[in-house]
Protein backbone atom coordinates (compact mmCIF):
# COMPACT_ATOMS: atom_id res chain seq x y z
CA UNK A 1 0.00 0.00 0.00
CA UNK A 2 1.25 3.48 -0.79
CA UNK A 3 2.01 5.98 1.94
CA UNK A 4 -1.03 8.05 0.97
CA UNK A 5 -3.13 4.92 1.39
CA UNK A 6 -1.71 4.53 4.89
CA UNK A 7 -2.48 8.18 5.63
CA UNK A 8 -6.07 7.68 4.46
CA UNK A 9 -6.57 4.65 6.73
CA UNK A 10 -5.08 6.47 9.73
CA UNK A 11 -7.17 9.56 8.97
CA UNK A 12 -10.36 7.49 9.05
CA UNK A 13 -9.36 6.05 12.42
CA UNK A 14 -8.67 9.55 13.75
CA UNK A 15 -11.95 10.86 12.32
CA UNK A 16 -13.77 8.05 14.07
CA UNK A 17 -12.02 9.16 17.28
CA UNK A 18 -13.47 12.67 16.97
CA UNK A 19 -11.09 14.62 14.72
CA UNK A 20 -12.56 16.54 11.80
CA UNK A 21 -11.47 14.90 8.53
CA UNK A 22 -9.08 17.72 7.54
CA UNK A 23 -7.43 17.67 10.98
CA UNK A 24 -7.27 13.87 10.88
CA UNK A 25 -5.56 13.96 7.46
CA UNK A 26 -2.98 16.47 8.69
CA UNK A 27 -2.14 14.48 11.83
CA UNK A 28 -1.98 11.20 9.90
CA UNK A 29 0.21 12.74 7.18
CA UNK A 30 2.63 14.11 9.78
CA UNK A 31 2.78 10.68 11.41
CA UNK A 32 3.50 8.92 8.11
CA UNK A 33 5.75 11.51 6.42
CA UNK A 34 7.58 13.00 9.40
CA UNK A 35 9.42 16.14 8.32
CA UNK A 36 8.55 15.97 4.61
CA UNK A 37 6.48 19.15 4.37
CA UNK A 38 5.80 18.74 0.64
CA UNK A 39 4.38 15.24 1.16
CA UNK A 40 2.28 16.41 4.11
CA UNK A 41 0.86 19.35 2.14
CA UNK A 42 0.30 17.48 -1.15
CA UNK A 43 -3.18 18.52 -2.17
CA UNK A 44 -4.42 15.86 -4.57
CA UNK A 45 -4.63 12.85 -2.22
CA UNK A 46 -5.84 15.05 0.62
CA UNK A 47 -8.59 16.54 -1.55
CA UNK A 48 -9.62 13.08 -2.75
CA UNK A 49 -9.97 11.95 0.88
CA UNK A 50 -11.82 15.10 1.92
CA UNK A 51 -14.08 14.87 -1.13
CA UNK A 52 -15.12 11.35 -0.19
CA UNK A 53 -15.65 12.47 3.42
CA UNK A 54 -17.67 15.47 2.31
CA UNK A 55 -20.17 13.24 0.53
CA UNK A 56 -20.48 10.80 3.43
CA UNK A 57 -18.74 8.07 1.44
CA UNK A 58 -16.37 7.06 4.26
CA UNK A 59 -17.77 4.79 6.95
CA UNK A 60 -18.10 6.52 10.30
CA UNK A 61 -17.23 9.98 8.95
CA UNK A 62 -20.18 12.38 8.78
CA UNK A 63 -20.82 14.28 5.59
CA UNK A 64 -19.90 17.96 5.77
CA UNK A 65 -17.99 20.76 4.07
CA UNK A 66 -14.35 19.73 4.00
CA UNK A 67 -12.79 20.72 0.67
CA UNK A 68 -12.93 23.31 -2.08
CA UNK A 69 -11.43 20.94 -4.63
CA UNK A 70 -13.97 20.01 -7.25
CA UNK A 71 -11.70 17.98 -9.54
CA UNK A 72 -10.05 15.69 -6.99
CA UNK A 73 -13.36 15.14 -5.23
CA UNK A 74 -14.93 14.22 -8.56
CA UNK A 75 -12.09 11.83 -9.44
CA UNK A 76 -12.43 10.04 -6.10
CA UNK A 77 -16.22 9.77 -6.27
CA UNK A 78 -16.08 8.52 -9.85
CA UNK A 79 -13.45 5.95 -8.85
CA UNK A 80 -15.71 4.77 -6.03
CA UNK A 81 -18.59 4.28 -8.45
CA UNK A 82 -16.33 2.42 -10.87
CA UNK A 83 -15.11 0.11 -8.09
CA UNK A 84 -18.69 -0.69 -7.09
CA UNK A 85 -19.27 -2.07 -10.59
CA UNK A 86 -15.75 -3.34 -11.32
CA UNK A 87 -13.92 -4.16 -8.05
CA UNK A 88 -11.06 -5.72 -10.03
CA UNK A 89 -9.95 -2.22 -10.99
CA UNK A 90 -8.08 -2.10 -7.68
CA UNK A 91 -5.48 -4.15 -9.54
CA UNK A 92 -5.13 -1.54 -12.28
CA UNK A 93 -4.59 1.87 -10.74
CA UNK A 94 -3.78 3.36 -14.15
CA UNK A 95 -7.04 2.15 -15.70
CA UNK A 96 -9.04 3.29 -12.66
CA UNK A 97 -7.38 6.71 -12.88
CA UNK A 98 -7.91 7.12 -16.61
CA UNK A 99 -11.57 6.13 -16.27
CA UNK A 100 -12.03 8.48 -13.32
CA UNK A 101 -10.50 11.56 -14.91
CA UNK A 102 -11.56 10.72 -18.48
CA UNK A 103 -8.06 11.28 -19.83
CA UNK A 104 -5.11 9.19 -20.89
CA UNK A 105 -2.79 12.18 -20.52
CA UNK A 106 -3.37 13.38 -16.96
CA UNK A 107 -1.01 11.94 -14.39
CA UNK A 108 -2.36 10.26 -11.27
CA UNK A 109 -1.11 12.10 -8.18
CA UNK A 110 -2.08 9.98 -5.19
CA UNK A 111 -5.86 10.20 -5.52
CA UNK A 112 -6.31 6.55 -6.51
CA UNK A 113 -4.00 5.42 -3.70
CA UNK A 114 -6.50 6.91 -1.25
CA UNK A 115 -9.58 5.41 -2.91
CA UNK A 116 -8.05 1.96 -3.36
CA UNK A 117 -6.75 1.79 0.23
CA UNK A 118 -10.12 2.78 1.66
CA UNK A 119 -11.88 0.31 -0.65
CA UNK A 120 -9.56 -2.57 0.21
CA UNK A 121 -10.05 -1.92 3.95
CA UNK A 122 -13.85 -1.80 3.55
CA UNK A 123 -13.98 1.80 4.77
CA UNK A 124 -16.16 3.14 1.94
CA UNK A 125 -19.94 3.13 1.94
CA UNK A 126 -21.00 1.03 -1.00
Amino acid sequence: MSKYGVVAIKAVEMSNDGFLPDEAWLHAAKEVFGDSVSSIKKGCPKSAFLGLAEEGAIKGVPAGNYTKSKDNKSYALTALELLKNHPGLTNSKKELWQSSCHSEHKVHNGQMDVVIALWEHSLLNT
